[in-house]
């Protein structure tokens, strides 16, 4: 009995040190000193633990959770890891009907290549058949299970209308029930107040060209391919087209029964059947202001589709800290938890695990939602937290949550977004590409000063990456938002030991199933860059105004129409 007793108090004892060994960062660290800041936001930064999303992490990203594929087993299971994590840290449920959870609804659709055809009908000549998958892919956004085409083809140049750059590609064109033939990309330009000069800008998105031409009327889309404006090769399309792709249902925007591509060689043999000559001169011309002018080809699309369609339902998982003021100044964090689930006809390991793409995210959105909740003081508004589903097929997740936010988008001043951060040490550096972009940026600067994390440019603005992840969701319905991503620079390492890493997990690990968790991984980093992002938040937050768009910006009209409709 005595040795029981012995026993206990030893362990009890034990215990103790663990717990204080666990908060002893924290205590012997307080973090940077930042103006303005509170001292109890200042406590609550430097509670953020590695340890805890490192146990976030293998957790999420174990093969008990098959992939994390939206709609799937593993998904609902990594969602109601999320949900009750939240409830035990005492974060109130933000999502439908009291709970934690957003429903999601989406529609799941995979050609039948071998039962799909298509080809170019001349006026007064025989057609010419183009062949599936080497000369053109294709998805019909309507979900029905057979489409029928048979429409003329307009070529809009690349099918921008954009009235801020005074360009219109569709002046004086009716495109409905035709198939509109764009360019891939968007104008070429060295002015920064030209389609921003060399950095994408949405109107260049594939994703932008089927939506305008959808809002139009258009039955159908092809884009031309040509590999050095598009920055990748036809076979990145075509793998990206032979898989199933969803959409959410009910989107007006996803309307089309063709939303194709095709190779830069079917494009020229289009053109020369049409009589139009060179396609690339027609390129060239297409990207000077003045220059171009829509036209009708003598040339119809002729097509047959067969899909495969799968309609079922994921969860954003959507929880709050209450402010102190029930005034508006309201900030969102998000990071998708979705992945690729499982390839049923790989052999050997087909779970697709995403431990770094993006369980660090989900890691990071828990631990900084834990740190919020548990301060003795509350933030000044309401902290908004979302794991969003459904980012890997485009973004759906985050679209629905910005047209169902938990609360009006011009209540919410930012949105911090997490995704993919490899815990490969502490960064010195930081890719926040879009914070530029809005007013708030001097205090991000100030912040990332007092961390020692350098600014770092866009090292490929033509790639167009603020449009590929979930920040980009919020930002079209007007929110200020950004990701905050680890530059290249490593405590103890320079910038090639940094790029090494990054470019030895692109080429190994994106998108494979070998991305799994390792016992190895040095986690303080994600530590450091979540305590980042609460400061900012937290600053955000106790600002007297709202985060703005800078004067001119393409989302600064969706920012003022969101506040216009909250009066």
């Amino acid at each position: 009995m005595h040795r029981m007793r012995m026993f206990v108090i030893v362990s009890a004892a034990l215990l103790s040190v663990a717990l204080l060994g666990a908060q002893s960062p924290a205590a012997a660290n307080r973090g940077p000193v930042v103006a303005g800041l509170p001292s109890a936001a200042q406590a609550a930064a430097a509670s953020i633990d590695p340890g805890k999303i490192r146990a976030h992490v293998r957790f999420l990203s174990l093969d008990l959770l098959e992939g994390r594929g939206p709609g799937r087993r593993g998904a609902e299971l990594a969602a109601e890891y999320i949900a009750t994590q939240f409830a035990l840290e005492g974060l109130e449920p933000a999502g439908d009907n009291g709970t934690y959870f957003q429903r999601v609804p989406l529609m799941a659709v995979h050609t039948v290549e071998d039962k799909t055809r298509f080809a170019f009908v001349p006026a007064g000549g025989a057609p010419v058949d183009l062949a599936y998958g080497t000369q053109i892919v294709s998805k019909d956004q309507t979900g029905a299970a057979t489409a029928d085409i048979d429409a003329p083809i307009v070529f809009v140049g690349y099918g921008i209308h954009a009235p801020e750059y005074h360009w219109d590609d569709y002046a004086g064109v009716d495109l409905k029930g035709k198939i509109a033939l764009v360019i891939v990309n968007e104008p070429p330009s060295d002015d920064a107040k030209f389609f921003k000069g060399k950095a994408l800008t949405y109107y260049g998105r594939w994703t932008y060209k089927y939506e305008e031409a959808a809002r139009r009327g258009a039955v159908g889309v092809l884009i031309i391919h040509r590999t050095d404006l598009a920055s990748y090769g036809w076979e990145v399309v075509r793998n990206s087209q032979a898989i199933e792709k969803s959409y959410l249902q009910g989107d007006p925007s996803a309307a089309l029964q063709a939303a194709a591509w095709i190779q830069h060689d079917v494009a020229q043999q289009l053109f020369t059947l049409a009589g139009l000559g060179d396609v690339d001169q027609a390129i060239e011309r297409a990207g000077k202001p003045g220059a171009f002018h829509a036209v009708e080809l003598s040339i119809k699309l002729r097509g047959h589709v067969e899909s495969r369609v799968r309609r079922y339902d994921s969860t954003n998982v959507v929880a709050r800290v209450t402010g102190a003021s029930v005034a508006e100044n309201a900030v969102l964090y998000t990071a998708h938890y979705d992945h690729l689930g499982i390839d049923p006809d790989a052999k050997g390991d087909g779970i697709y695990n995403g431990a770094s793409d993006n369980a660090t995210g989900c890691g990071i959105l828990l631990e900084i939602a834990r740190a919020f909740a548990q301060s003795p003081q509350r933030p000044p508004h309401a902290i908004y937290f979302s794991a969003v589903t459904a980012e890997e097929q485009g973004l759906l997740g985050s679209q629905y949550l910005g047209m169902h936010p938990p609360l009006p988008a011009g209540q919410i001043t930012l949105d911090l977004n997490y995704d993919m951060l490899l815990p490969i040490g502490v960064p010195r550096s930081v890719n926040l590409g879009g914070a530029e972009r809005i007013d708030f940026w001097p205090t991000v600067q100030t912040v990332a000063k007092a961390y020692d994390l350098e600014l770092l440019p866009d090292p490929t603005p033509g790639a167009g990456h603020y449009y590929r992840s979930d920040h980009f969701s919020l930002a079209r319905v007007g929110i200020p938002a950004f990701s905050v991503d680890q530059g290249e620079l490593f405590e103890g390492h320079d910038e090639a030991w940094g790029r090494r890493q990054e470019e030895d997990y692109v080429e190994h690990h994106y998108h494979q199933p070998s991305d799994e968790f390792q016992t190895d991984w040095d986690f303080r980093g994600n530590a450091k860059l979540a305590r980042f992002g609460l400061v900012l938040g937290w600053l955000a937050s106790q600002q007297p105004k709202s985060v703005e768009w800078l004067a001119g910006d393409e989302f600064e009209a969706a920012r003022k129409a969101s506040q216009a409709a909250k009066q």
